[in-house]
């Protein structure tokens, strides 16, 4: 049986090129052949052989049967029952005027979707990869996606495989469309899950930057691997390092856990770009996380890994995990980069680990790498911060000798920490360099170094700087003027002084402050003459000081024994509404004790008037007449006491008592001292003096007080006790007096006259109670201890009219000194 083919080329070109090609329309499937029978109302069944796979210069080429007018088709897979498998007629090809181009057996028709074969007469003939997955991208690329895609690729001619899928996705340039092909492969029973199907996929997508789209397919991924985590490891890896590259922080990490998860490998690469991810982030023990759990799962380190995980360790201060890394890196013969040893260097040196920093920056240079400047600046830095000078002034050299010109900044840090340590020679000639390179200093270089000066007492370099520093148009600041001001008060320049403090002030500063700090400075020095003569200054050039310095000069002045200056310091401190405190009023009255002048009394008495404390009116009062007073002496002395806060006074008080008892035994008023002692002790401002321990011992303890208080402190306590043992007959086993080492002399001379029964020991007068009932019956005791005015001389009364002129000469006992007193310890 012969079937003739009609060939109606569309030149003559054509015509031979089917002719000569004829053996390819048998032979090869990827012309996508398909036979149909086509009734066009003739006597003649004609068979339709269309070449859809052909380009757009091949022809169309017919078939016609002109035998069997009732010819239906037969398939490959031998559904159709009434027609054999086998199909041996011959095919005779003609051309338009009927003649015979060629003759051959026929080409089988194959069932769409279920046969992947053609019959070339009794062989099957399969489909070649190449002309299967150029069919599908022609059809993928014509529809691109929908319904009418997924019909054609129902009816292709073939049965893909995933092989035909992969090699179609990779040719098919748009992502949409191949993620509609890969849905359609999905659903077909040949499907099977493919790595490198989803890398195709992927890398689509990436290039495409739906990053929406790589996690979703990764999810779906996960869903699809059933298990079998190993088919799927580059495609997992691909994703991580596609989405960390795009700094996609937490979708990266958490496909990464997923990954853990499911026990699928992770590889080194992906590892890398997490790590570089999270250290980019600024999130170094992240990156460390991700490296601890990359030993865990033993994967090996590159050099990228150490590349990037020593620079971040040293970074966040991990300094020992780091220099382990770098170390273990060199025993895998792997050769570190210059970012390494410079992250290294400079880590190890802010962390004050210099001799570390030292060894990799020597070490780094045998591996042939030159410093930067950069890495000199940090190593400068660190030994300059560790106060290591010598080293530093050393790589300063160094550096220099490499090319590399200092910058400001290092300029500033090398002349300031030279000059702050004392090495003034180094500082000023690196500040010569520093102005020699074309560097105009700070004020704050300026100020260090003038400082410095100025502490090791150097007034001539001092003034230098500062006259150098003012050319150069820079203004000095607060702590400079400070320092320099100090420097000239400490050497007692005060004319100097006074010329840079009205420099300081013309700068608009608030030299209040800078000058009561001169004047502090020759207060503390004890140079009362240049501390009056710069307050002078002060007042002639409105600068103001404060109270507490006026009341440090009056008090300087005062030492000094120059009143007649310290008077009008008081004056200007009271009109200032400053108050004048006991303390004060005492201090002056202790002076008035000490006194040997009369001249100097008159002035000591003008400056306690000037005062106006109630303690001098209270003075007044005390040595006034009961007719004066309008109530007598120990009611006077208690209600002056009464007014006294204890709370905040009470300290004063006792110093107050100490110094007026001490000055009334002074002027002889006995009486009256008694009168003070008995209110200070009846308002308890030294309640531990007396001790009575019932029938055992009873003492006095007079250390704390001064000599006056201390003699009328022992009489009137022996008085009570003459009282307690001859009245009441309470007698106790001993008496003491705890005098110290100081006082004892004096009590002990005082006592002696009356034959006193006390022993004297090192610190204490003790005597047995017995011995002392016995010494309290004598008549001379009585008289001692009952005392009550033992005045000095004429003249000590004359004085006394004379400093206080109010007081009654008629009320004094002008009696000449007792014996039971000792004139001359008193």
């Amino acid at each position: 049986m012969i079937r003739r083919c009609l060939l109606f080329p569309r030149n003559l070109k054509q015509t031979s090129y089917i002719f000569n090609n004829l053996h390819l329309v048998r032979e090869n499937p990827s012309f996508g052949l398909a036979a149909s029978v086509v009734d066009h109302g003739c006597s003649e069944s004609r068979l339709l052989i269309s070449a859809e796979g052909f380009n757009s210069n091949v022809p169309i080429i017919r078939c016609f049967s002109t035998k069997f007018p009732n010819f239906v088709r037969s398939y490959c897979s031998g559904q159709n029952k009434e027609e054999s498998g086998e199909w041996t007629e011959d095919i005779e090809y003609l051309d338009e005027s009927g003649s015979v181009l060629f003759t051959g057996k026929g080409i089988r028709s194959v069932e769409p979707g279920i046969d992947d074969h053609v019959m070339v007469g009794g062989l099957k003939k399969p489909f070649l990869n190449a002309s299967a997955v150029a069919k599908i991208v022609e059809i993928v690329k014509r529809w691109k996606w929908g319904p009418e895609m997924e019909i054609q690729l129902d009816r292709l001619q073939f049965v893909p495989n995933m092989i035909h899928i992969t090699q179609a996705l990779k040719v098919i340039g748009d992502s949409d469309a191949s993620l509609s092909l890969f849905r359609w492969a999905k659903r077909q029973s040949w499907y099977l899950p493919n790595d490198e199907c989803y890398i195709t996929l992927f890398d689509k997508l990436n290039q495409s930057r739906d990053f929406d789209g790589i996690q979703s397919m990764f999810d779906e991924m996960i869903r699809d691997s059933g298990g079998n985590e190993m088919s799927s490891f580059n495609s997992y890896n691909r994703v991580i390092q596609y989405l960390a590259k795009a700094e996609k922080l937490e979708v990266s990490f958490c496909c990464f856990k997923k990954i853990q998860d499911s026990g699928a490998k992770i590889d080194t690469q992906t590892y890398n770009s997490l790590i570089t991810l999270f250290s980019n982030k600024g999130l170094p023990y992240k990156a460390f996380e991700i490296y601890e759990n990359m030993e865990e799962a033993g994967c090996s380190l590159d050099g990228l890994t150490y590349e990037l995980m020593i620079p971040s360790l040293a970074k966040s201060g991990r300094l020992d995990a780091a220099f382990k890394l770098f170390q273990e890196m060199k025993e895998k013969n792997f050769r570190p980069s210059f970012t390494i040893f410079a992250s290294l260097v400079d880590s190890m040196g802010k962390a004050g680990r210099l001799d570390t920093s030292m060894k990799v920056y020597m070490e780094m240079q045998g591996f042939g790498f030159r410093p930067s400047a950069t890495m000199f600046v940090s190593l400068i830095e660190s030994f300059v911060k560790a106060g290591k000078l010598e080293t530093a002034r050393r790589l300063w050299d160094e550096m220099k000798k490499a090319g590399f010109r200092p910058n400001y900044g290092l300029y500033t840090m090398i002349v300031e920490s030279h000059a702050k340590s004392g090495k003034l020679e180094i500082a000023m000639s690196v500040f010569s360099d520093m102005e020699k390179a074309g560097f105009l200093p700070t004020p704050s270089t300026y100020s260090c170094l003038l400082e410095m000066h100025a502490a090791s007492g150097q007034v001539d370099a001092a003034m230098k700087l500062y006259n150098s520093m003012t050319n150069a148009g820079l203004r000095p600041g607060l702590s400079t003027y400070t320092a320099l001001l100090t420097l000239l008060a400490n050497k007692k320049l005060v004319d100097v002084a006074a010329k840079i403090l009205l420099e300081m002030k013309a700068m608009g500063y608030s030299v209040d402050v800078n000058a009561s700090d001169v004047l502090m400075v020759y207060i503390k020095d004890g140079s009362v003459d240049l501390a009056l003569k710069w307050l002078r200054f002060m007042s002639s050039s409105g600068i103001r000081t404060n109270n507490f310095i006026i009341r440090q000069l009056f008090e300087s002045c005062m030492k000094s024994g120059l009143y007649e200056s310290a008077k009008p310091l008081l004056e200007t401190y009271v009109n200032s509404a400053a108050k004048v405190d006991l303390i004060l009023y005492t201090s002056i009255l202790a002076h008035l004790v000490r006194c040997q002048e009369e001249q100097s009394e008159r002035h000591l008495m003008s400056i306690l008037g000037a005062t106006k404390h109630r303690g001098h009116t209270f003075m007044c009062g005390l040595f006034t007449g009961p007719e004066q007073r309008k109530q007598p002496v120990l009611s006077f002395v208690r209600e002056f006491f009464q007014g006294i806060d204890y709370e905040l006074e009470e300290g004063a008080a006792r110093y107050f008592v100490n110094v007026l008892l001490n000055y009334l035994v002074l002027m002889g008023q006995i009486n009256r001292a008694r009168c003070v002692w008995k209110v200070a002790y009846e308002n308890k401002l030294f309640p531990k003096a007396i001790v009575f321990d019932q029938h055992i011992a009873w003492s006095l303890d007079v250390r704390n007080l001064s000599v006056g208080a201390a003699l009328i402190a022992v009489v009137h306590t022996l008085h009570r006790f003459r009282k307690r043992m001859l009245y009441y007959g309470v007698v106790p086993r001993r008496i003491k007096l705890v005098t110290g080492p100081t006082l004892k002399i004096v009590v002990a001379q005082m006592l002696s006259s009356v034959e006193s029964p006390f022993e004297v020991s090192k610190v204490v007068l003790r005597a047995p109670g017995d011995s002392v009932l016995e010494w309290f019956k004598k008549p001379i005791v009585q008289q001692f201890l009952v005392n009550e005015i033992p005045s000095r001389a004429d003249i000590l009364m004359h004085k006394l009219n004379t400093l206080f002129p109010s007081s009654a000469p008629e009320i004094r006992s002008l009696s000449p000194p007792k014996p039971l007193v000792a004139g001359k310890s008193m």
